[in-house]
């Protein structure tokens, strides 16, 4: 029972991630999401500052804290090993949930595209990001970095053995493809805002 029970456990925590990236991609873009990166603000501008530079601060620390062997080692005392995966995905997941819900633009253009051409281009490196960012999920194996396998060995009763390091494909021209399609998808966009900006470079650093 309680192998099923991790197994439905990580089903819903990829589910929750995947949803979550896809919003990602409305979120940067301004596309088909109820609040993107450049809606209309709420807050004066020294708080909506405030609240956009703690909830990037409050992913970053999640995202490096939760990663590192320390926490692993500890974290993995109070739930199961299999699901350790699964948790940092949700708990990730969750910071990114919150940063879409609570983000305050804060407007002001750093530039504008106006030319047809130069927009389409732009566009096109936005999807290209994105594309790679997939991509590469699928190069790394997209199911042990999202604890698909990790709850699949486990429900079937096998130990988890790390996969080997390799690097394929895109690996061989470019050392962080992933990271590449993440710049591509951040930084491409015909207006650049102030808003975006800060987003784009805290993400980069």
């Amino acid at each position: 029972m309680k192998r099923w029970l991790i197994f439905v456990y990580g089903l819903a925590c990829y589910a929750i991630a995947f949803a979550t990236l896809l919003y990602s991609i409305g979120f940067v873009g301004n596309l088909w999401v109820p609040k993107s990166i450049d809606s209309a603000r709420e807050a004066p501008l020294g708080l909506a500052l405030l609240i956009d530079l703690v909830l990037l601060a409050a992913f970053a620390l999640q995202h490096s804290v939760m990663a590192r062997p320390a926490f692993k080692r500890w974290w993995t005392r109070i739930i199961p090993r299999s699901a350790e995966r699964s948790t940092y995905i949700l708990l990730a997941s969750v910071a990114l949930g919150a940063l879409y819900m609570y983000w305050e633009p804060i407007g002001g253009v750093v530039w504008s595209v106006e030319s047809s051409v130069g927009q389409t281009v732009l566009y096109g490196l936005f999807g290209l990001g994105w594309a790679l960012v997939f991509l590469s999920s699928f190069l790394i194996n997209h199911f042990d970095l999202f604890g698909l396998r990790q709850i699949w060995l486990q429900l079937r009763r096998k130990p988890y053995e790390p996969l080997p390091f390799g690097t394929p494909v895109l690996y061989h021209y470019v050392r962080h493809p992933l990271y590449l399609g993440l710049l591509l998808a951040f930084w491409s966009t015909p207006t650049m805002t102030l808003t975006h900006q800060i987003f784009a470079i805290a993400t980069t650093l």
